[in-house]
């Protein structure tokens, strides 16, 4: 069993359910403790947050991750226990073997074998860990990044380790992400009975026009980096459940995933002027999950792109699709952001795996974008 595969067993059997860490990341201290990196808790809250750093110097390379994972959902549907890390096929069946465990593992064993062939390597290598990704992320990586923030601690580089790969392992990499904004949106009419509509003002049949102006807006045409701006409609209620009452209001919920030609004001101005236009009472209420961010053309993506090419044999390509990850946190502290990891296609879904072979291939990848970046001697 190679160094990796044990590792991410290791991982998965410890049920990890947001935000529990199931001392994973006591794991990975007792992992790297012995290569040098010095250990720092950083809890906030419910959330378990790790920042392991070996060295002092910059350039500092950081791997972030989140050890926690999403419910497993019907164990039933499962065709073994989600937390018994099980392999069929060639491949490792369990919650958390793609999303995101596996790129976990698969750096852990990447650095022990840099660290050992490199060990007077340049720069720094630091690995941030977190319990609170797939959660409401409010006690996790953004926390962190305040502590460091605050004695000047810089991030140069951060690999993020996330499911990014579509076909095969390294065949995309994420150099950004579009922002994340969602709205609660309240329309406001008057409760009756639905013999008597004089009487009352149906807030489903007022917001209807709205709605379809709002599904249609062309808010822009994205970028070369970004597709278009999106807003989904992701919850709409009203009425009690009788037959014959008119609800009072309408509660609608949707996201917009934005490109880097908006922003969040001017995406509510325009949100507010198209409702103003119907006449309505309306309350509207904002949460933003994150701001877009992109990594141009760098050391970071020029290193991981020759890393892939040299382990692989083939040219990866760039993108900034998916959802929202914690790499928006790091992003405004001015740090070249990528993503890397397993497949997508089975993560947060029954029967969630990772194919053996791909977990190696990520191992060696990882160690590459190391060599590549820190490889040479550090001056004394």
């Amino acid at each position: 069993m190679s160094d990796s595969l044990e590792l991410l067993k290791d991982l998965i059997a410890r049920a990890s359910v947001t935000p529990d860490d199931a001392g994973c990341q006591d794991v990975l201290t007792e992992r790297l403790t012995p290569l040098g990196f010095s250990a720092e808790r950083l809890d906030f809250a419910d959330t378990q947050n790790i920042w392991l750093r070996r060295g002092a110097s910059n350039p500092l390379f950081t791997f972030l991750g989140h050890t926690d994972v999403v419910p497993a959902g019907s164990l039933e549907a499962w065709s073994s226990a989600p937390f018994v890390p099980t392999i069929q096929g060639g491949k490792l069946y369990g919650r958390g073997a793609a999303d995101m465990k596996g790129g976990i593992a698969a750096f852990i064993t990447a650095v022990e074998r840099f660290v050992a062939a490199c060990p007077d390597h340049h720069g720094s290598i630091a690995v941030m860990m977190t319990s609170d990704e797939e959660g409401i992320a409010t006690h996790g990586v953004v926390k962190v990044i305040d502590v460091l923030e605050r004695r000047n601690e810089k991030i140069d580089w951060c690999l993020v380790g996330e499911p990014s790969s579509d076909k095969k392992i390294g065949d995309v990499i994420r150099v950004g992400r579009r922002g994340s904004l969602c709205a609660h949106l309240t329309v406001k009419g008057i409760q009756g009975h639905v013999a008597y509509p004089e009487l009352a003002e149906n807030p489903i049949h007022t917001f209807a026009p709205a709605l379809k102006a709002l599904t249609e807006e062309v808010w822009d045409h994205g970028n070369e980096f970004f597709p278009p701006t999106r807003l989904q409609v992701s919850n709409i209620n009203a009425g009690t459940g009788a037959e014959n009452i008119i609800p009072g209001n309408i509660d609608v919920q949707f996201n917009l995933r934005f490109s880097t030609e908006l922003d969040e004001a001017g995406i509510k101005q325009r949100t507010h002027a198209l409702l103003d236009r119907y006449g309505f009472k309306y309350d509207l209420q904002w949460r933003l999950s994150g701001n877009p961010f992109l990594t141009e053309a760098g050391e970071l993506v020029a290193a991981t792109h020759a890393a892939i090419k040299s382990v692989t044999g083939f040219e990866t390509r760039d993108d900034t699709g998916g959802g929202t990850s914690d790499g928006r946190f790091i992003a405004p502290t001015g740090a070249q952001v990528i993503e890397l990891g397993p497949l997508n296609e089975s993560i947060h879904k029954i029967n969630e795996h990772i194919a053996l072979d791909d977990l190696e291939i990520l191992s060696r990848i990882y160690e590459q974008v190391l060599v590549n970046l820190l490889g040479k001697p550090a001056v004394v």
